[in-house]
């Protein structure tokens, strides 16, 4: 089983390549779960017919914890990809990285790796601030690789070389290793070379270059990844690209 957690700035389009990827990886025939660590619960949306499912939080606020059984936490999307969300807290109470603990602690209460046995694990992790639960991918031993996603704009770069400080506190530890960024485009002026250029100062390479094309909005208005909407599209070869050289950075 390899473990990769996914990290990015809020909005910079981590989701959505996530769940394209988690397509991508089940296409090549490669068992798939994806295990959304956003308050917002929307990252296994477009895998799962644009519903959003409930989160892990929702079922303990829902359920007493001896009640919650694992088929309520891992649901069925495309292609097999078995999909978790973790969830958040009430709005305006509590702690978001705490909910994200609670989820992990219960996935493995209930024996979810070993009853379904993925192949590959992605973590979809908001990397606006790596403290606290926001954290537990990198430092607690759930992934082994981390992917960045990021854009030539500067809060995207900046967010990108807090994470990859955040990964080398831990690096002496065992935890996960940096495997390097996805450059999904924004249409930066020069973007690749600036990328390139901050990647100097941070360290590692582009693993991909993710174009700006309108498929992928084409897809997600039908609630769907560009793998799934949009099969022969060039989008669609550009994601499987991308899951055959993540698998290859991750020596599989």
């Amino acid at each position: 089983m390899v473990k990769i957690a996914i990290y990015g700035k809020g909005g910079i389009g981590k989701s959505t390549t996530t769940a394209n990827l988690s397509a991508a990886l089940s296409k090549m025939g490669l068992k798939v779960m994806q295990i959304g660590c956003d308050p917002k619960s929307d990252s296994v949306k477009n895998l799962c017919g644009g519903e959003k499912i409930t989160s892990v939080l929702d079922v303990l606020r829902s359920k007493k914890s001896e009640d919650v059984k694992l088929e309520d936490l891992v649901h069925v999307g495309f292609n097999g990809v078995l999909c978790v969300e973790a969830g958040g807290p009430t709005p305006g109470i509590g702690c978001a990285g705490r909910g994200i603990i609670t989820a992990f602690e219960k996935l493995e209460e209930l024996d979810a790796y070993e009853i379904h046995r993925p192949d590959v694990v992605l973590y979809d992790v908001l990397g606006d601030v790596v403290c606290g639960g926001f954290a537990m991918p990198i430092r607690n031993g759930y992934a082994d690789h981390v992917f960045i996603v990021t854009s030539g704009e500067m809060m995207a770069l900046y967010a990108a070389n807090n994470i990859v400080s955040a990964i080398k506190n831990f690096g002496n530890r065992g935890y996960a290793s940096y495997a390097g960024v996805i450059l999904n485009s924004r249409n930066v002026e020069n973007e690749v070379e600036v990328v390139r250029k901050a990647l100097d100062e941070i360290g590692g390479e582009i693993v991909q270059v993710v174009p700006r094309d309108g498929t992928v909005q084409v897809a997600e208005n039908q609630g769907k990844t560009v793998i799934e909407a949009c099969p022969d599209s060039d989008m669609a070869g550009v994601y499987m690209a991308l899951a055959k050289k993540v698998m290859e950075k991750c020596n599989v």
